[in-house]
This record gives C-alpha cells, structure tokens and sequence, in this order.
C-alpha cells in the first residue's frame, strides 16, 4: 500500500513540473492579473475604450492606435490634461507601451488609479507589438496623418 502512495505521488510531482513549465513559458498564457487586459478584448470594448499610450513621445509620433493619446512619466504634467479632457466615467482606460517586457505601462496605469482616482484602468498584455498584430495593415497613425486628417 505505501508503495502505491510513494508512486502516485511521484507521479503527481513529475506532472505538476511540465505543468508548471507551461503556465509561465506559454505564449498563449492567461494573465494572473486582473487589471490586464489582452488586445482582443480591449479592442471588443470599441468607442468605450480611450487608449493611452505611455512610450515615449518620439514614439507615439512616429506610430500609434488610432485616437489614442499619449501619456508618459517624462511628460506626466503636460500631458494628463488631455487625457483628463478625453474621459469620461463611461470610459475604460487601457494603457500600452511597447511589449510585453516594458513596465511603463504598468506605471501610468498605477498612477492614474492612484493619482488621478480614475476607475476601469488596464494594461494591455503584450503592448504596442501584440496590438499592432490586430490592426489591419497600415492602420496605425502618426502625427503627420493626423494633421492631414484635420484639414
């Protein structure tokens, strides 16, 4: 009988390893975070959604998410009017930066819910480079569209 013990519990302990090894290396792995959010659900959201990017300003100019603004910890004071302009309490904020390795998301998002008291505040998993994959080609704006789009 404790033969049958010591092997069932070998046997657990060698799938729990793989199992283990899965949920943290796998691509497709849930987020254990509730205020993550991935970009097809972001995107599920539609016109409620006021996206803000918080890469730096040279790379919000060069390319961004349609209608998203920027906001960074280097600009933080010139750039929250704008933001606090844009929202209203019917508005979920969803904030990227450029991967999923980059925390400067993750330090907006902190911000506005402490600072600013704003509620519905995410970080999108995976950033600007998981989000450029749902956008059909060519669909992401810069500066100089924008401007033209004005006119």
């Amino acid at each position: 009988m404790r033969t049958i013990f010591r092997q069932a519990i070998a046997l657990i302990l060698l799938a729990l390893l793989p199992a283990a090894a899965t949920a943290f290396f796998h691509p497709k792995k849930p987020s254990w975070r509730s205020d993550e959010v991935t970009p097809a659900v972001a995107r599920s959201w539609g016109d409620k959604v006021l996206w803000i990017d918080a890469r730096p300003l040279h790379d919000y100019v060069r390319e961004h998410f349609p209608s998203a603004l920027p906001l960074n910890e280097d600009a933080w004071n010139d750039l929250l009017p704008a933001v606090l302009d844009a929202w209203s309490p019917q508005r979920v904020i969803v904030v990227y930066c450029s991967s999923l390795s980059c925390q400067t998301s993750r330090e907006v998002a902190s911000r506005l819910r402490g600072e600013v008291a704003l509620p519905q505040v995410f970080v999108l998993t995976g950033g600007w480079e998981a989000l450029q994959k749902t956008l059909p080609k060519n669909a992401a704006q810069n500066d100089s569209q924008n401007d033209a789009q004005k006119k």
